[in-house]
């Protein structure tokens, strides 16, 4: 297993992450993705680290909290061998303070889930989106006491726009507070707009991409294709609704470039679409979301090689979309804006 730093951080972390989403069984829209129970998520843990993929990523709002209670139980006795991370942010009860980023509710979430991780402290603390009601120094304040606290070692956001993220780093920097690290990211063949700001404020600020959803949203598998039905068991049938919108015939374009090389290198089309994740400016670490064993072993299978530069060329090329403004301007001028390189 190949290891990267994250970010401008001194941390290694494994190109391959676990999802944990699928650990617990709490809301629909959760165990529409898998009900993962402690015996069954042991067993994803040990195969995880028997490939040496140690990092496990989570959030208080997944199943409700189960997730990370599962989690804690998978983990547990050996806890200095995996890093963990969670979020924070979203709703997670009734209450008018049980919400957002303010220091109230992160020191709250931050003790809960310490709590059902059954840890002393968490190796990635991430704002699961940014909270527009609450100031941003008071955010990044309460997190900056938790890292000199000793309970989280570094911090990350998610799902942050350019602005909300470089403001984040200027307020961090003009107070020498802990820094984000890293930004857990959308970012798959059949959605590249991460690539239009975030890529390059990424590379320029130093933060790593943790990539959500490499597959889009469950969309390359291998399960879907063009004139073809969605698949019975598909978990799109109950959550669609809540992931990125993408054109059928976009997805199908992009599936058929994909399937001409799985015929080339005998990959899978998973596979293919995280290899070629994996060579992309600023990933730190891929995040795979697995059910079941033969889930997680088929998407270990895409470490250890790599696409040629042709085949990057063509799936490029297949994924490619008509860019928003300012990002079509700025393309004309490719020599004042260069794109990213690996």
């Amino acid at each position: 297993m190949e290891f990267r730093t994250l970010g401008r951080s001194g941390l290694k972390v494994p190109v391959l992450s676990m999802g944990t989403a699928t650990f617990g069984a709490g809301s629909e829209v959760f165990r529409a993705m898998g009900q993962s129970s402690v015996s069954e998520a042991t067993r994803l843990v040990d195969i995880c680290l028997e490939a040496s993929v140690n990092m496990f990523d989570t959030a208080d709002i997944y199943h409700e909290g189960l997730s990370e209670e599962v989690l804690g139980q998978a983990v547990a006795g050996r806890r200095d061998k995996v890093l963990i991370s969670t979020k924070a942010t979203f709703k997670m009860g009734p209450g008018p303070n049980e919400v957002g980023s303010s220091r109230h509710h992160l020191i709250q979430a931050c003790e809960a889930s310490l709590r059902r991780l059954k840890t002393d402290y968490i190796d990635l603390y991430q704002m699961h989106g940014f909270d527009g009601l609450t100031p941003v120094q008071e955010t990044l304040s309460a997190l900056n006491d938790l890292v000199h606290s000793g309970k989280v070692r570094y911090i990350g956001c998610s799902n942050f726009s350019g602005w909300h993220l470089q403001k984040s780093l200027d307020v961090s920097d003009r107070y020498g507070w802990s820094r984000y690290v890293a930004h857990q990211a959308y970012y798959s063949l059949i959605g590249r707009d991460y690539e239009w700001e975030l890529m390059p404020l990424g590379v320029a600020e130093g933060v790593g991409c943790v990539v959500w959803s490499p597959l889009g949203w469950g969309r390359l598998t291998g399960k879907i294709r063009r004139n073809q039905p969605l698949h019975k068991e598909s978990r799109l049938h109950k959550t669609a609704e809540f992931g990125p919108p993408v054109p059928n015939e976009h997805l199908h374009n992009v599936v058929d470039a994909i399937d001409g090389i799985t015929a080339e290198t005998g990959k899978t089309v998973s596979q293919i679409a995280l290899n070629w994740l994996l060579q992309r400016p600023t990933v730190s670490s891929i995040i795979m979301g697995a059910r079941n064993e033969e889930q997680l072993r088929q998407n270990l299978g895409a470490v250890g090689w790599n696409l040629t530069r042709a085949q990057v060329a063509r799936l490029d090329a297949a994924s490619n979309v008509t860019l928003a403004y300012p990002y079509w301007h700025q393309r004309q001028f490719s020599d004042r804006n260069p794109p990213p390189t690996p």
